[in-house]
This record gives structure tokens, sequence and C-alpha cells, in this order.
């Protein structure tokens, strides 16, 4: 076994240090082997542990929502990078943006950054999918009420000054198609959850909204 038969046997981009290893048992000193593979960008280790094939080795594009959740957990994709996987605001974000019952953390790799924001665990688990992307991946992530509750409740200045029109038109630069197809009583049971009286204001705008 060697790393021709990982790259053919393995049908995905991402695997972990053990796959590695096992496809390295005929070499005595494994370590010298992937410092080898690593100079040669056969394989870019994304944090320790962690690894994806070198650009000249891929079959298919790299999935940055599922080392998302390999990178740091438990966590789920949450905030500016779920908005826009929904389509919900136009712009591409190239930051993964997550949520996290552990520390906040942030990881730079050579594909992108990758962020975490702390989340209480009474908070973390209403919300969230698992969501089949494709073939070999699923992913867990925010629904499109719970991403935007969690961005709501990151914004610290998010003020009752502040016209919410302006924030979600100017700031977040979201479409109003997209606050009328939110289900308001999946808002109502998040927002429930976080206590916090900038999620009751945009859960009542949203409703008011909706209600025109």
């Amino acid at each position: 076994m060697g790393f021709r038969e990982l790259r053919k046997n393995h049908p995905i981009e991402e695997f972990d240090y053990q796959l590695l290893l096992s496809n390295l048992e005929e070499y005595k000193n494994k370590r010298d082997k992937i410092t080898r593979l690593m100079r040669d960008e056969k394989i870019i280790r994304i944090k320790k542990g962690l690894y994806i094939f070198g650009p000249d080795y891929r079959k298919s594009l790299v999935s940055k929502e599922s080392l998302a959740n390999l990178i740091y957990g438990p966590s789920y994709i949450s905030y500016e990078y779920a908005l826009s996987f929904y389509g919900m605001i136009p712009e591409r974000v190239e930051m993964v943006t997550s949520a996290t019952t552990g520390k906040s953390r942030r990881f730079a790799t050579p594909i992108g950054s990758f962020s975490y924001r702390h989340i209480s665990n009474e908070r973390y688990p209403v919300g969230v999918l698992l969501k089949q992307l494709d073939e070999y991946h699923s992913v867990f992530i925010a629904t499109p009420e719970k991403a935007l509750i969690d961005q709501v409740f990151a914004t610290k200045n998010l003020t009752r000054d502040l016209d919410l029109d302006d924030y979600f038109y100017e700031d977040l630069r979201i479409d109003e198609v997209s606050l009328q197809k939110l289900s308001l009583d999946h808002l109502k049971e998040i927002r429930d959850l976080y206590s916090s009286p900038r999620v009751n204001r945009v859960v009542r705008h949203i409703e008011e909204l909706q209600n025109e």
C-alpha cells in the first residue's frame, strides 16, 4: 500500500492521519514518508491529523463545509457563511463561520480561514441540520432561521437606534423575499433559547414584515 493506492481507493479529498498511516505500512519510517509527501505537495496538512490531496492529485473540489466540521468540534456551520450558502445574501463568503460549544477559535489553513464562535450548550442543538451535500459528504449546518439568529446574536452593535431595515438590507444585504420565506414558528422556537433583546426585536420585525 502507498500513496497511489490511497488516492485510487479514497473517493474524497479529505482524510485523517490514521487512514494515511494505514496506507504506508510498507515504510519503516512513516513520518519521514509523510514529510516527503507534504514537501512534494502530494498531500497538504490542514491541521494536525487532517489532510487533503494536493492540487495535482485531486479528483474533485475540496469540501470546505466538511472540513469546517472536522477542524474543530463539536460545531455547525452558521452566521455569514450559512446565510450565503442558502443564498440569503448575495456575496460569496470566503471564511467558513461556525458555532461551537468549545472556546472561540480561528484557524488559518492552506485553503482558507475557519472561524468558530462559542455558543452555550442550551442554544446549540435547536435548528441544526445534518445536510447531505453529495454522495460522500454530510455536514452539520444551521437552518436559515438559526443562522440569522446566530448572526444577530453575535452583532453586539445592533442597538435600539439602528434601523432594522438598514441592518437587513444595507449591512447584511438580505433580500426581503428571503425574510418572507423564513418560518416564524421556528424563529420563535430558537428565539426563546437566546433570551436576547436584539434577537427578540429582530423576530418581531420579521413577524411584522410577514403580516403586512
